[in-house]
């Protein structure tokens, strides 16, 4: 049975949205919708959350969350985020002798992820060849390129009723997983054998900006009615 870590990475600096990862959406913080899913995730075998901040760190606490503190260095906007899985790495090798053979990256800003595709993803790893799976949104919308003020499809002459096209994919920040040997060699969240785990619609929507809060607060109003799984 692989052994599972998920890394929710939260650190304190955001230039689009201050204190991002626990501005309240929908009367909590957004860092404990990741928490929730995780901690009801069958596959992962113990998650923690990376941040640099002190009052991330002690809303991850309150939520139920072991605490990684990040070194400044690794939080800063041009640290690439494996860098932080690779610190919680090794922060849990040293502290307990953890040694996971999968790293899942958890965004905080996907507060919509299931605990049921947490568990698919790493089912995905565990049933194939797989050394690194990526999150993606099935698309059937038409892309192209401008040049010089002229349009050309990258897919020459597309089925103009949308049903009849192929479907596209698109990356969906929503979930990352890669083998621990794979992270620490190329210091990337990507093997070489790159598998795709397509997220349901309704889980997709990732936050970046102050509309994109403005419209999961709808979202997740709709889904609360609903009954979501994610609650």
């Amino acid at each position: 049975m692989l052994r599972t870590l998920g890394v929710i990475p939260a650190r304190g600096g955001s230039t689009s949205v201050p204190r991002k990862n626990i501005r309240e959406l929908c009367g909590k913080p957004l860092l404990a919708y990741a928490i929730a899913s995780s901690c009801a995730a069958r596959r992962l075998d113990r998650f923690v959350v990376s941040t640099d901040a002190p009052e991330i760190a002690e809303v991850a606490v309150r939520c139920g969350a072991e605490v990684i503190d990040r070194p400044p260095a690794l939080a800063v906007d041009t640290a690439p985020t494996a860098w932080a899985l690779i610190h919680a790495l090794d922060e849990l090798l040293r502290r307990d002798g953890f040694r996971p053979d999968i790293v899942l990256t958890l965004e905080p800003t996907s507060p919509f992820r299931t605990a049921a595709t947490i568990d698919r993803c790493v089912e995905l790893m565990d049933s194939t060849d797989a050394d690194s799976v990526i999150g993606v949104e099935e698309t059937r919308a038409c892309f192209g390129k401008m040049a010089n003020g002229r349009f050309a499809f990258l897919t020459p002459n597309p089925p103009r009723r949308r049903q009849d096209r192929e479907p596209l994919y698109r990356e969906s920040s929503t979930i990352y997983a890669t083998r621990t040997e794979v992270l620490r060699a190329r210091s990337s969240t990507f093997g070489d054998r790159l598998y795709g785990l397509v997220i349901p619609p309704e889980e997709v929507w990732d936050i970046n900006d102050p509309v994109d809060f403005e419209i999961a607060e709808v979202l997740m109003q709709r889904f609360r009615k609903e009954d979501a799984p994610y609650e």
